[in-house]
């Protein structure tokens, strides 16, 4: 569910001046680890809705098993796109493994603040201030 955190976190990449390729969980992995009632749009429509925005130049499926969160996943994944930096969240759970994919592939990382109280489990929750 797209929300003012994830533009906010999009639109601080893109001014880094890089161009900005979104990694978009598939269903599979999303429901992995947010639980069986997400996601609440499938991964293609996801994916669309990210391509739409302003700093995005483009979007690209991340497939596989939910479980594999180590560094040399993110690794391979990602070595094909010859990538010139690596983005995400503070405190993104898998921080250091993408700190280290980061290093692997001699990328720049990039810890964005996050917007604080907007996420997409407090929408869903009713727990938005104001």
């Amino acid at each position: 569910m797209l929300h003012v955190g994830h533009v906010r976190f999009l639109a601080a990449v893109r001014e880094r001046g890089l161009p900005l390729l979104v990694g978009v969980e598939d269903d599979r992995r999303t429901r992995g680890w947010k639980g069986p009632a997400r996601p609440f749009q499938p991964e293609e429509e996801r994916a669309e809705l990210l391509r739409a925005l302003r700093p995005v130049d483009g979007t690209f499926l991340v497939h596989g098993d939910p479980s594999v969160t180590e560094w040399t996943a993110y690794t391979a994944l990602l070595a094909p796109l010859a990538p010139g930096a690596m983005a995400w969240t503070a405190h993104d759970p898998y921080t250091e493994q993408k700190r280290r994919a980061a290093a692997g592939l001699g990328a720049r990382a990039w810890e964005i603040a996050e917007t604080p109280d907007r996420s997409t489990t407090r929408i869903v929750s009713g727990r938005m201030p104001g």
